[in-house]
């Protein structure tokens, strides 16, 4: 293992808190920041950006608004970051001229594409674990989930395959310089599908529900989020249904060598753990 400093953004995330994991055990050495960890790092406040920056090979995701990733870019390249790997989406710039989800992805690949550091881009299909510990967990503790999607399949993708992702690159020494993978699980289920092997999983009656995109913003806005969050979630479901990231790919396998894992695989390791039982 080199002696780079390997920098996890965002490192108490879903996916930051396993990059960071994955580089220890390979011996790396690590820099773990967020707003709420020891080494503080802020997207809206540049100030707590140069400090970490220096000499790193750097893990990130995009900032939740367009723009501020062109300032840290120049801050990177003047701290002599030697390699970026960036966590985006999968569709990122292909939603289409009417749609608003999704810019602050594309604003940020267009900031690393333009760089002079060596990046890799990882865009990922929606994690099978929102399932079990992100934003679809909650209901379906209670039984039902709601969402605006239909008949059009989404090959959804266990983050511990998109953390071997980031890692094998991050450890690569540059070798995947210039490279957008598009990760994805092995095979597209509807959500209705998902929740039936979720069900079968963890033996209980868990079921799925069609609702209009308005309808779930409002339900996510009645549950706290913030308007303009909601709005951007209710459009990436709209953009879903045109069937735009509903193929599986090979960039698993071009990684890591090996084939990603099945969702099945992903729900009888969740419900083992006891993930769709309240506490």
């Amino acid at each position: 293992m080199s002696k780079d400093i390997h920098l996890v953004l965002g490192a108490t995330g879903t996916m930051g808190r396993r990059v960071a994991a994955r580089l220890r055990l390979h011996g790396a050495a690590v820099r773990t920041a967020s707003r709420s960890s020891q080494i503080r790092f802020d997207w809206f406040d540049p100030g707590t950006w140069g400090p970490i920056l220096q000499d790193a090979v750097a893990y990130a995701i995009p900032p939740p608004v367009p723009g501020p990733m062109n300032a840290f870019i120049a801050q990177a390249e003047s701290a002599g970051v030697h390699q970026l790997v960036l966590l985006s989406g999968r569709g990122t710039g292909d939603w289409g001229s009417d749609s608003s989800f999704g810019l602050d992805m594309q604003s940020a690949e267009e900031a690393v594409r333009g760089s002079l550091l060596n990046w890799t881009i990882l865009r990922a299909s929606n994690f099978a674990q929102n399932f079990s510990e992100g934003i679809w967990h909650v209901p379906l503790l209670t039984g039902e989930l709601a969402l605006p999607a239909g008949t059009v399949p989404e090959p959804f993708i266990d983050v511990e395959d998109v953390a071997d992702a980031a890692v094998a690159l991050m450890t690569a020494r540059g070798r995947h310089s210039g490279r957008i993978y598009e990760l994805s699980g092995p095979h597209a289920l509807t959500f209705a599908e998902a929740v039936k092997v979720i069900s079968m999983a963890c033996r209980k009656p868990l079921a799925y529900r069609q609702i209009a995109p308005a309808r779930y913003a409002a339900t996510l806005v009645e549950q706290g989020l913030g308007t303009h969050e909601a709005d951007q979630l209710a459009e990436m479901f709209v953009g879903m249904e045109s069937g735009l990231i509903a193929e599986t790919t090979a960039d698993v396998a071009a990684v890591l060598g090996r084939s990603p894992r099945t969702f099945a695989e992903f729900a009888a390791h969740a419900a083992a753990a006891g993930a769709w039982h309240a506490q």
